[in-house]
């Protein structure tokens, strides 16, 4: 099936030959449904937090932020084409595209996003009268322009570096309200600021020169030092496309085609991360600084639950280490932790094992990476939510689960996930190091076996593609995990270009 050159192009990206023999395997076989047994909701896998605690949090986060190494981990490779879609539909169907109210709001409202002056100054370089154009209907050299390579070229450029808000006569990217946000809770010793954006190969030097010709100001403003790195999504973390009958896929000039593996693929780029405590977030979820407190305030919240899990963590581990036979009431004291408070419930019949065995099992569920995860009310997103799945060795421990993971033509299975009332908005706050201060690999702790098949096109013929398990959903499936409660307020994407006409996108006086 594989030529002698197909092996050298396979080794040339840095994937063995048994990695493509096992992402063939997964095309041929699939993927199993996750046996979810019940959504996670408030009190029962998610915590609600009292205003008390939450202050108790934050003081303890605030203690112990320079005493930590903090880094904030944002993925930032995403282009954003998704932003503009029903722009381009409009620019396909014209007349017919029946979404007319979308393209008149967006008109409408055009001279408040923060891109317009520069959309206006392009437009009068082109010869066209932007406020002629708007009075008349004809909207295609306004999308156009917006769009294509001859303008903006914003549906081409990462998310990342469009224009999100408005300050005055200046304007902000979504890659510089991160920098902000950071300043404002991720300030360690010596008042620095480190943060990580994954970035596309041939949008590295954009980032770079943005990144250049704000920091003296940004650092200023806000009394601190950054420290930003960049990384790119290793080629080693794509996967092999397949055909119809789950062979290779080839191209025109019959040679293997390689697509990229999904956000799962960024955590080879997280595990060469360097922190005590790393926060990850979506490069989109961002508002200007007058609405940056209460993120602000909840960023602080979670991350003082995770230091105060740690904690509890390394001591019963250190406990564990020195552990004299027959104290029953430690290994009882660490089972109702885990159980009551980290959402582990032991395989059954746990009671009869023997002490050593018990022991054994209590080490192999604290000594983990942890994640608290913030979570937000449903009000219809899609995505990912939290659930209560049964794991491979008989015990039942907290997920976030995409629906693509959930079989839907099992009537009970749907029953279950259309009764979750929580959303995972990405917002999460990690610990990658043990109890001894070594870093974990965090390869370990993947489900294989959460992957995702799609179909897509190349050369007008159909292909599948094989995505990796998800970044925070089957990579992070072995993890400790904690879910809290976030208001919707702290969840503000802009998944779309009118996203930020929204009130938590408004000017900054």
């Amino acid at each position: 099936m594989l030529t002698e050159k197909d092996c050298q192009d396979i080794e040339i990206r840095g994937i063995t030959v048994k990695e493509i023999e096992e992402q063939l395997r997964s095309f041929r076989e699939g993927f199993p449904f996750l046996p979810i047994t019940r959504p996670a909701t408030s009190g029962d896998g998610i915590l609600k937090l009292s205003g008390e605690i939450r202050d108790d949090l934050i003081r303890l986060y605030e203690k112990r932020l320079k005493k930590e190494i903090i880094l904030k981990f944002v993925p930032a490779s995403g282009i954003a084409s998704r932003m503009f879609k029903d722009l381009y539909a409009f620019l396909e169907k014209g007349d017919k595209y029946e979404d007319r109210k979308y393209i008149e709001k967006f008109i409408r409202h055009l001279s408040g996003f923060a891109f317009y002056d520069e959309l206006k100054s392009c437009l009068i370089k082109k010869g066209y009268k932007p406020e002629y154009l708007i009075k008349s209907g004809d909207y295609t050299p306004i999308i156009r322009t917006l769009l294509e390579k001859d303008g903006l070229n914003y549906a081409n450029l990462p998310k990342g570096l469009i224009p999100f808000h408005k300050y005055g006569e200046k304007t902000r990217t979504a890659f510089e309200e991160h920098l902000a946000e950071g300043a404002m809770y991720c300030k360690g010793n010596s008042n620095i600021v480190r943060i990580h954006f994954t970035v596309l190969p041939q949008h590295k030097e954009a980032f770079t020169m943005l990144l250049d010709s704000i920091r003296k100001d940004f650092e200023k403003k806000y009394g601190v030092e950054f420290v930003v790195d960049f990384s790119i999504q290793k080629p080693s973390t794509d996967t092999i496309a397949a055909d119809r009958e789950n062979k290779p896929f080839r191209n025109k000039d019959g040679k293997l085609v390689f697509r990229p593996g999904g956000h799962g693929a960024l955590l080879k780029n997280i595990n060469e991360l360097n922190g005590d405590i790393i926060f990850i977030k979506n490069i989109d979820n961002v508002v200007p600084d007058n609405l940056k407190h209460n993120t602000i305030r909840y960023k602080k919240v979670l991350g003082g639950m995770l230091i105060s899990f740690r904690e509890r963590i390394f001591d019963y581990l250190n406990a564990l280490e020195i552990y004299k036979k027959n104290d029953k009431e430690l290994l009882n004291e660490i089972m109702t932790f885990l159980e009551d408070e980290l959402c582990v419930v032991a395989p059954p019949g746990m009671d009869q094992w023997r002490e050593e065995k018990k022991k054994k099992y209590l080490v192999s569920k604290l000594d983990r990476p942890i994640r608290i995860c913030g979570m937000v009310k449903n009000e219809g997103q899609p995505g990912g939510g939290p659930f209560w799945v049964k794991n491979s060795d008989g015990s039942v421990s907290l997920q976030i689960v995409e629906s693509s993971q959930i079989d839907l033509s099992d009537s009970h299975m749907n029953k279950l996930f259309n009764a979750s009332t929580h959303f995972n908005p990405v917002d999460l706050v990690c610990s990658f190091k043990d109890y001894k201060g070594n870093k974990f690999d965090l390869q370990r702790f993947v489900d294989p076996q959460t992957g995702f098949i799609s179909r897509k096109s190349v050369e007008g013929k159909e292909l599948k593609a094989l995505e990796l398990p998800g970044l925070w959903n089957g990579s992070m499936s072995d993890w400790n995990t904690v879910f809290i409660e976030i208001p919707l307020s702290a969840f503000n994407p802009v998944k779309t270009v009118t996203d930020l006409l929204k009130s938590s996108h408004a000017e900054q006086s």
